[in-house]
């Protein structure tokens, strides 16, 4: 058995749930492993053992890679496969653009949003808070990252919805650089507290500028991590 077959079968069950036609549905399953931390930069998707896995025809699977390609989440390599993408430092520096424009204008109209909304960005921080008190470090990031999609949730907007799948998916990859999930994460647990008790207060303003603060920390720590990183060569 190679590594990429161990890989494959340590994945979850299914969980084809959201979109429309079975390709989108394979896709968004495939992504959400990405978001989870299931599927790391680099390791190999193998068509034979994801069609049986999952009881998907392999011309599914193929436009579901080709989906996801286009969200720059894998990449086809000639000969050789298809990969989880390695994200790089320009990467970074594109995702954390794009993650200002998405959760930032969420949170600066927060006070107009549904209460559960707001209530899922603390249900989230409290996923954190019981990951950390089990020393679940990577658990933590998922819940990091769940917290993040519920700041955009704030928008109620499916296409902001949509995006931030997109973008949060890549930031997962880019997290899989560091080498100390808990000194990377722990951090930004109470930060997150802070913004959630933020929300509550109908304080926005204060809402974002410790986002803002606190992205501009994450991006600059991932930035350096890439830097101090030697070449990976290609697989």
């Amino acid at each position: 058995m190679t590594a990429t077959d161990d890989h494959i079968d340590r994945l979850p069950a299914p969980a084809l749930t959201r979109p429309t036609s079975q390709a989108e549905r394979v896709a968004d399953m495939l992504r959400t492993f990405i978001i989870e931390g299931e599927l790391a930069p680099g390791v190999r998707l193998s068509e034979e053992r994801l069609s049986r896995k999952y009881q998907v025809s392999r011309n599914t699977l193929r436009e579901a890679f080709r989906l996801l390609s286009r969200e720059r989440l894998l990449v086809h390599r000639m000969h050789r496969g298809v990969f989880v993408a390695r994200p790089t430092g320009e990467d970074v520096r594109d995702l954390f653009r794009a993650r200002r424009a998405l959760e930032l204008p969420a949170v600066r109209e927060a006070d107009r949003a549904p209460r559960e909304l707001v209530e899922a960005v603390g249900a989230a921080v409290a996923e954190g808070e019981a990951a950390r008190a089990e020393q679940d470090w990577w658990r933590m990031g998922s819940a990091n990252m769940r917290f993040h999609e519920a700041l955009a949730g704030l928008a109620r907007s499916a296409r902001v919805d949509e995006f931030m799948r997109q973008v949060l998916a890549e930031t997962r990859l880019v997290f899989h650089v560091m080498a100390a999930p808990k000194e990377f994460h722990d951090p930004y647990l109470p930060w997150n507290r802070r913004i959630h008790l933020a929300l509550v207060a109908e304080d926005t303003e204060d809402a974002v500028a410790e986002l803002t603060e606190y992205l501009a920390t994450s991006e600059e720590q991932l930035i350096r991590a890439f830097d101090a990183m030697d070449p990976v060569p290609e697989t």
